[in-house]
């Protein structure tokens, strides 16, 4: 499974102080990967900028036009988190995709 963060250089207006969006993905990535250790989960970054496909630039826009704060957190097309992420919904997310929590 691939997840997304939508994000840029700048801090969100609303998120001032809170991590880089960057710094925020490599958080979300260790959490989910030492919670779901057996699961083939990867994390990608894109600039809202420089969107690379059609769904970046979708979600891009939409996170552009302030119908979305960012970091913008999306898997499956589905948007999971959005601002400053909460682990528990991420969780929650993957739990309901049939992955297997570490023991």
């Amino acid at each position: 499974m691939q997840i997304t963060v939508y994000g840029a250089d700048t801090p969100c207006p609303s998120c001032i102080h809170s991590p880089s969006s960057i710094e925020t993905m490599e958080w979300l990535d260790a959490a989910v990967n030492r919670k779901f250790p057996h699961a083939s989960i990867q994390f990608r970054y894109v600039d809202i900028h420089h969107p690379e496909n059609d769904e970046d630039r979708y979600f891009t826009e939409k996170i552009i036009a302030d119908e979305y704060f960012y970091p913008l957190v999306v898997a499956e097309g589905e948007v999971i988190a959005e601002g400053d992420p909460c682990l528990k919904m991420i969780f929650q997310f993957l739990d309901r995709r049939g992955l297997t929590l570490a023991e």
